[in-house]
């Protein structure tokens, strides 16, 4: 099989696998994220109403000068602390769906193409259920390591900060520690004591910052330039252990086929 396409990426289809993302961050920032431009101002109003609302129960037999003003105050901070919250919330959203659109039309574009020279469904229940080091591991069997490139750890850290909002703690917790601290906020970092440092951060401080966001998003854009038009079979191909695993149960269960209808 010297020299047969294994996968093709035409320039139609990746144009319009970019278009579709670069479409959806724009509208998450216009319909969604805008939201959030002026939190500090939505606090302050907050304070007002809140006076506005309350202030015809003020007693002065009761109550000390001051007091609805600080309590509106107290209000405006809940408020603020409230919807920076939910912004944060909002931004993990924005990601995560934008994320699994990627994955998804990655492990599409994968199976689609294998079904040109393999047929069977273990080695596409495969490339749907492992995880991106075995996909990628697969790429760069075939001559295309997207793991040396630039945008690869953007995407191997979208991975793990999708996983942690998801499922809270666990492996993907670790493993972001571990390689990509910056996607926790620690509100400890600047005190010393037996209570600071990353052992003590979970997913409940998991977060991204809007250009955290943008390069997520610019990271994607980078796989999709990136992914070779043609990518052809040669005799020093050796596919990972677990696709040719895979590959040997669908010949397996062609041989069965083709002996009961024998």
């Amino acid at each position: 099989m010297g020299g047969e396409v294994l996968f093709q990426m035409w320039e139609s289809f990746r144009q319009s696998l970019i278009a579709a993302h670069l479409f959806y961050v724009k509208q998450a920032r216009q319909r969604l994220l805008s939201q959030f431009e002026d939190i500090e101002g939505e606090a302050d109003k907050a304070a007002e109403v809140w006076l506005v609302n309350h202030s015809h129960r003020f007693d002065p037999d009761v109550h000390v000068p001051g007091e609805f003003e600080e309590r509106a105050f107290d209000a405006g901070i809940e408020f603020y602390q409230l919807l920076t919250e939910m912004r944060d919330r909002t931004l993990l959203s924005v990601v995560s769906g934008m994320y699994h659109e990627w994955d998804k039309h990655f492990r599409q574009w994968l199976v689609n193409e294998i079904k040109h020279w393999h047929r069977g469904d273990v080695v596409a229940f495969k490339v749907w259920t492992v995880d991106l080091g075995k996909l990628t591991e697969l790429l760069a069997s075939v001559g295309w390591d997207p793991r040396g490139k630039d945008y690869f750890d953007k995407l191997d850290a979208c991975r793990l900060v999708v996983n942690v909002y998801k499922h809270g703690n666990g492996n993907s917790l670790s493993e972001l520690k571990e390689k990509y601290p910056d996607y926790l906020s620690d509100p400890a970092s600047n005190l010393k004591g037996p209570f600071g440092g990353l052992e003590f951060l979970d997913h409940n401080h998991l977060y991204v910052s809007d250009q955290q966001l943008q390069e997520f998003a610019d990271a994607i854009v980078e796989f999709w330039k990136d992914v070779p038009s043609t990518i052809f079979d040669s005799a020093d191909i050796t596919a990972p252990v677990w696709f040719d695993k895979a590959r040997a149960k669908d010949v397996e269960a062609a041989q069965e086929s083709k002996g009961g209808r024998g």
